[in-house]
């Protein structure tokens, strides 16, 4: 494996387990900032995979239609609305900050976990159930 995809692939695993535990002190802007931040790696990683490059863009959404580009089945990925997470981006980081609760915080740790099983199945990192 690539020096770099090792590298994107294991800050993300980082990103997800960092908003794990910040969700465990209550801070759901955060966990959902570093679910963003997971999702958005991991797609840079099937990227950087296939195409050798990914672009500098933080927006989920254009990189999920990029990968479908290379592979439709990444639909699932608007299907379990991982696009969802682009308004975390700056919206919980920066006024007008978006109020985020504890529910919203579960589902974008829940739909980052999916997206992290569904990209290392596509690199070949994870077996299928």
């Amino acid at each position: 494996m690539r020096e770099d995809l090792r590298e994107l692939l294991k800050s993300a695993e980082e990103d997800l387990k960092l908003a794990r535990e910040i969700f465990r002190l209550c801070y759901y802007r955060h966990a959902c900032f570093l679910a963003q931040q997971a999702v958005e790696k991991l797609l840079k990683s099937f990227l950087l995979d296939k195409k050798g490059t990914y672009p500098f863009t933080h927006d989920i959404t254009l990189l999920i239609n990029i990968c479908k580009g290379i592979d439709l089945v990444f639909e699932y990925l608007l299907e379990i609305k991982a696009d969802k997470l682009d308004k975390y981006y700056t919206g919980s980081r920066y006024p007008p900050m978006i109020e985020v609760s504890q529910e919203d915080a579960e589902e974008a740790l829940g739909i980052a976990e999916k997206v992290r099983d569904f990209v290392l199945k596509k690199l070949n990192l994870l077996k299928d159930d």
